[in-house]
């Protein structure tokens, strides 16, 4: 690396402010933010998960993750209904009318990233996407 170019991680961080600001300015018309969306992305996989798994997997804390909960649950996104097992434990899923909206907001996030990817072709895209990985659990970040 020479002086006059910029690091890695600078990079990858200016790339992800990019990202963001661009996700937030597509959601808003849907009346999401982005850590909104990533949360109803999440719970779109099959299974159960805690709060905290929730706000793991969305890389923020246990304190906003029920924060976003709320949200989505007063917009009527998600549903919510106490564990079989444990009764303080809330179970939660995408409601019907939490599956359209992601739908809407997968189409912009989609056209997001197809802008992004535009100068690369399909080789770069997919070896882009694979070293990004490598990097993210190298950093004990999962995926």
């Amino acid at each position: 690396m020479t002086e006059t170019q910029p690091r890695l991680t600078y990079v990858v961080g200016r790339l992800e402010r990019v990202v963001r600001r661009q996700l937030d300015e597509g959601l808003k018309p849907h009346g999401l933010t982005t850590p909104q969306y990533t949360t109803l992305s999440i719970l779109r996989s099959p299974g159960v998960l805690s709060n905290a798994r929730l706000a793991r997997r969305a890389l923020i804390t246990p304190q906003s993750m029920s924060q976003i909960l709320a949200a989505l649950d007063a917009k009527g996104l998600i549903v919510r209904t106490p564990d079989p097992g444990h009764g303080r434990i809330l179970q939660v899923k995408l409601s019907a009318a939490g599956r359209s909206v992601l739908r809407e907001c997968d189409r912009v996030v989609g056209e997001i990233e197809q802008r992004m990817l535009e100068p690369l072709g399909a080789r770069e895209r997919s070896g882009l996407k694979t070293s990004l990985t490598a990097c993210v659990r190298a950093l004990g970040g999962g995926l």
